[in-house]
């Protein structure tokens, strides 16, 4: 019998008063909680006492705190407000209109929403349902679609402008939990229900290639300092906690954030103030410069958790750079993780199997560009003892590319994204056939210039009939065979 309930509390956009958070703590600790942990959406993830979970309940009532059971709780609205005026400067999405937009929702969400500057790499863009990306056009934005349990997204044919951004979720949301799913049928139906403003694509989506900002330590942001705070465990403490929400309300500091990373933000610390900041991490012995090998990890349970600290031993011993990556360990199949390197469980056929029978796929997206939406198999069934030897290898393939290999290809079938040409072919892990996009494939009626992610599913090796997965981005200066 579990001895905890474990329960969320969102945090509309990242974003928490220290004065509400310090209330949220005093309960937990009432109740008994010693750590809390912060989730993938921005949340707060509290494990209560099985014994005590009631009286929490009832005080949580009476003071005005809504949480949720971890099984029923409702998505949290993700946004990258956290990152704004730190990683996104050269824009005109500013804290301000983060604060109109979540103002707008008079509805608590039931499908996954994202609101997100394109020019920040810190907040994934696609990992919602209803995914909303600042356009270049001020008050415009971009709409991305993932239906619920699908891996891609499509493009919505107009820019929408800021005003109407949750009553377009909103209506979205009940078109599609009545069965509307298809592009066309659900932009006739929102059209005939709802009135928008909206206006043409008129710029591309233009995505640069991923580069995770280093989020941790004090770093400084005009005449302030930020500080980030990341734990090797996810686990922060609630004493400390409390402790972070007392300097913030002495220091008058009004705002937390949480991020997609599990960690916790806090801007606009005035530099006469870093003492007092100081003295607390001393206190608890919280140590804020990690490896950056440490910081580029979505793991979503215990065990990816215990994955990620293998490797990651593994790493150090070989003295492995991961920059310009992200990884994620999958250990629930339906979820929907955000990585250029995925390490994904594979589904158990015995229940009753040992953990040591555990096996895992190591697979990577198109340009190891997080934001792809197809995902290139690399080895399968991998005990976790190997996995590290094979992401060493993974990790020095990514780094023997051409520097010039610049494609972006968001998660979306989107024709009008640009794709620029570079100097790769795909080659059959298997076999060692090559597919030159310049040349296409006769035999296959692929005509010339056909690039690979224009390739249909069914393509496959000529030579030895392998997927379409099994062919794998190579550099042509220095062709791999992967054995």
């Amino acid at each position: 019998m579990a001895l905890t309930k474990s329960i969320v509390i969102n945090f509309r956009g990242g974003i928490v008063s220290p004065g509400y958070l310090k209330e949220v703590l005093l309960l937990a600790a009432d109740a008994r909680v010693e750590s809390v942990r912060f989730g993938l959406r921005q949340q707060l993830i509290l494990d209560v006492p099985v014994n005590r979970m009631d009286a929490f309940a009832e005080r949580c009532i009476t003071n005005n705190i809504n949480f949720e059971y971890t099984k029923q709780a409702q998505p949290n609205i993700v946004s990258s407000y956290p990152a704004a005026e730190i990683f996104s400067t050269d824009s005109w999405l500013r804290e301000g209109v983060y604060k109109d937009v979540f103002d707008l929702f008079d509805y608590t969400p039931k499908l996954q929403i994202n609101i997100c500057d394109n020019t920040q790499h810190f907040v994934p863009l696609f990992t919602g349902h209803i995914n909303w990306i600042a356009s270049p056009a001020p008050h415009f934005w971009y709409l991305y679609i993932r239906l619920p349990n699908m891996q891609s997204a499509f493009r919505w044919r107009e820019l929408i402008y800021t005003n109407d951004i949750a009553a377009v979720s909103k209506q979205l949301e009940q078109l599609i939990s009545k069965g509307v799913i298809k592009e066309q049928d659900l932009h006739t139906q929102l059209q005939l229900s709802l009135v928008y403003h909206a206006k043409p694509v008129e710029h591309k989506l233009q995505l640069t290639n991923f580069s995770l900002p280093y989020y941790e330590g004090f770093n400084k942001s005009g005449n302030t300092w930020w500080l980030g705070i990341y734990r090797r465990g996810e686990a922060f403490a609630v004493k400390f906690l409390l402790d972070v929400c007392d300097v913030c309300m002495q220091t008058k500091i009004g705002e937390l954030y949480t991020t997609p990373w599990k960690s916790l933000i806090i801007k606009s610390i005035d530099g006469k103030h870093r003492a007092l900041w100081d003295k607390i991490l001393g206190k608890h012995r919280i140590n804020v410069r990690h490896a950056a090998n440490e910081l580029n990890w979505q793991v979503e349970s215990e065990e990816g958790l215990m994955l990620k600290r293998l490797i990651i031993r593994h790493f150090d011993k070989e003295d492995v750079r991961t920059y310009g990556l992200c990884f994620a360990v999958q250990t629930n199949t339906t979820s929907h993780l955000f990585g250029s390197i995925i390490i994904r469980k594979e589904e158990r056929k015995n229940p009753n199997r040992l953990q040591s029978y555990n096996r895992y796929n190591i697979l990577y997206k198109e340009d190891f560009n997080p934001n792809a939406t197809e995902e290139i198999l690399f080895r399968e069934q991998i005990a976790k003892e190997y996995l590290g030897t094979y992401l060493v290898s993974l990790c020095k393939l990514f780094y023997e590319q051409d520097d010039e290999h610049t494609i972006v290809q968001p998660a979306v079938s989107d024709s009008s994204i640009e794709e620029v040409k570079v100097n790769v072919v795909y080659q059959c892990k298997y076999c060692f056939t090559i597919y030159d996009e310049a040349a296409g494939d006769e035999e296959q009626n692929i005509a010339a210039g056909t690039p690979f992610i224009a390739l249909p599913f069914s393509y496959h090796c000529s030579t030895c009939e392998a997927e379409k997965k099994d062919l794998i981005p190579v550099n042509t200066k220095s062709l791999l065979l992967i054995d």
